[in-house]
């Protein structure tokens, strides 16, 4: 078969992070260096300035965990790892989108959250029912402030219930924690 229809759908449609996954497959590893590699500074520094204690509160909740920027780096260091970072990029994404103040901007930034992550087959479509899909969709034809919150709300519950517990006993965490403790000594 020739033309565009030769390929799979799956691989037309996202091909683009298809090729970045499979890119990172050489990449693959579940390391504190993995970690370092991503913080939103420089990484020897940002370990010195990160504490044991602050580390260690990340383990107290997952809100505690997104409310700290080392927290966020390393939780999506770890998500890599498992190739499911779009669901913490699509919760990073409606947490700016509600800091948008331009309401000229705010359709064209909803349309934009919705088709990189919402609709079906998006290039890094999240893992929602049906349902909150179509809400979702609706929400976006009138755009406010809120309408990705039942979405992200039903992301939150799934990296807090799936992903974050597996963050709390990966190698990057307490490789981290060592890390931290180490400094210490």
């Amino acid at each position: 078969m020739t033309g565009s229809h030769s390929s799979p759908s799956w691989w037309r449609v996202g091909n683009r992070g298809m090729r970045t996954r499979l890119g990172c497959l050489s990449h693959k590893s579940d390391s504190c260096s993995d970690f370092t590699a991503i913080l939103p500074d420089k990484p020897n520094r940002a370990l010195k300035r990160l504490s044991t204690e602050e580390a260690t509160r990340w383990a107290d909740s997952f809100d505690v965990l997104l409310s700290h920027k080392y927290g966020v780096a390393a939780f999506r260091a770890f998500l890599k790892t498992e190739f499911s970072e779009e669901n913490l990029e699509f919760w990073l994404a409606c947490e700016e989108f509600k800091k948008t103040r331009s309401t000229a901007k705010l359709a064209s930034k909803a349309h934009r959250i919705f088709e990189e992550f919402i609709d079906v087959q998006a290039p890094r479509e999240v893992n929602i029912d049906f349902q909150t899909r179509e809400v979702t969709r609706k929400n976006v034809q009138e755009a406010s402030l809120s309408c990705f919150d039942e979405a992200q709300g039903k992301v939150h519950s799934l990296m807090e219930k799936d992903s974050y517990p597996r963050f709390l006993r990966s190698k990057i965490y307490t490789d981290l924690l060592t890390q931290t403790q180490r400094r210490l000594s």
